[in-house]
Parts: C-alpha cells; sequence; structure tokens
C-alpha cells in the first residue's frame, strides 16, 4: 500500500528532525567533555602554583569536600599535601558569590601553619582590564597574599583598604577584590579553628569524599 504523499513527507520531516537532534545533542556531550577537560586542566596547573613544595602525593586525587564557611551551600574541595606521613598543608578550592559580575572560585594554598602560600583564580566573570587583575597573568595584585596568615595582619584587618583592612582594593573593581579578600580571610578563620579537617578524609568529621573527575562547581568558565 502506498502513504499518501503528505504522510512520507510527515516520515522524511521526523526523520531529519531526530537525525539533527541527535547531532545537537552529540555536539552539546562533546563540548561539555572539552570544557570539563580544559577545567580540570585550570585547577591542576593552579595546584602546582599553590601546594606546598616537597610532597610526595598526589592531592588531586585525594582531594574531598567539607562545608563552606561561607554564607553559600557549595562546599569547599580540600586538596590535602603529604610527604609521606608528614603533612604539609592543603590547597582549599573556595567559592565566593560576592563578585561583580557573580561566582569566583579561588585556590588557596596553606602550610600546615595556616600560613598562605598563595591565592589563584580558577573561574570568574569579572571585568575585563578591571576585574580579571585577580588574574596572575594580569596583575601582581593575588601576590599580596603570599606569606600572610591570620595574625598577619590581624582578623579586623582582613579587609580591602577602603573596608579599613589592610589590603589594597583594584582600581575600578573594589567588588571584586572585597570579594576575593574576605573569602581568604574566611578560609584562614575555618583552618585555624579546625586544622585538622584539612589533613584528609578520614580526619575531617564533616569530610566526603568526591571523584577527582567531577566538577561539582557553578558554571564559571575556567581563568585561561
Amino acid at each position: 500500500m502506498t502513504l499518501p504523499v503528505s504522510l512520507r513527507a510527515g516520515g522524511i520531516l521526523a526523520l531529519f528532525v531526530g537525525v539533527g537532534l541527535a547531532a545537537v545533542a552529540l555536539v552539546h556531550e562533546q563540548t561539555r567533555e572539552r570544557i570539563a577537560t580544559a577545567e580540570r586542566q585550570v585547577v591542576l596547573d593552579r595546584l602546582a602554583a599553590v601546594l606546598p613544595e616537597g610532597h610526595d602525593n598526589a592531592p588531586e586525587d585525594q582531594v574531598y569536600q567539607r562545608p563552606t564557611p561561607l554564607d553559600h551551600d557549595t562546599p569547599l574541595r580540600i586538596y590535602p599535601a603529604y610527604a609521606g606521613d608528614e603533612y604539609l598543608g592543603a590547597a582549599v578550592e573556595v567559592e565566593t558569590p560576592e563578585g561583580y559580575a557573580g561566582t569566583i572560585r579561588l585556590l588557596v594554598g596553606l602550610d600546615a601553619d595556616g600560613r598562605v602560600l598563595g591565592v589563584r583564580t580558577v573561574a570568574h566573570r569579572e571585568t575585563p582590564g578591571l576585574g580579571d587583575a585577580i588574574e596572575t597573568a594580569r596583575s601582581d595584585w593575588m601576590y599580596g597574599f603570599d606569606d600572610r596568615t591570620l595574625g598577619d595582619p590581624p582578623e579586623d584587618d582582613w579587609r580591602v583598604r577602603q573596608d579599613g583592612g589592610q589590603f589594597d582594593g583594584i582600581t575600578g573593581a573594589t567588588i571584586t577584590a572585597r570579594a576575593v579578600v574576605d573569602a581568604v580571610r574566611e578560609v584562614l578563620i575555618d583552618y585555624t579553628a579546625e586544622p585538622e579537617a584539612y589533613r584528609g578524609v578520614d580526619q575531617a568529621e564533616d569530610g566526603t569524599a568526591v571523584d577527582p573527575e567531577a566538577d561539582g562547581h557553578s558554571d564559571e568558565g575556567p581563568t585561561g
């Protein structure tokens, strides 16, 4: 039996629509995977810059999470660093939603005593030419955290100068600078209060193991 022309045309159209949707889904999945791969590489590069020297473990494979001290729900991701059985410190991945243009993701490197080894930006959407000064490729501003502790400066001075603190702001991007300084301060406060929670998932009462390949963060794109 010969199908009416209208039915044949409808079937062909449905076939083309199905093929088109499948192609779109495939491209979307491939794009998502490429973005995830690029983001993981950014994290690995930033980890190398802030982790304690001399560690011989693979912190990226021992990452775990615990509740953030900031006022939102995205947990901290903690990368503990060891030389044999000696704990050297950790890198802490933290998000702050207080950026001018949205969420800022940071890696804060700490030694065992809570001294800042470095702070790097993982992802942000701050204004080019202003807020993107939080990228070390564009500005030295982030290096102002190096070797700082919760006592140097005192906790109350862990603020930008515009708020009465000791940290320089960023010209034209005070909100961005404030968000970063506040996030680093809160990580230091939490680390000082519960240092054992940063030594590994087995020592963190509120720690949860995570898949090292999983993102689990906001949709901010990686920083180049």
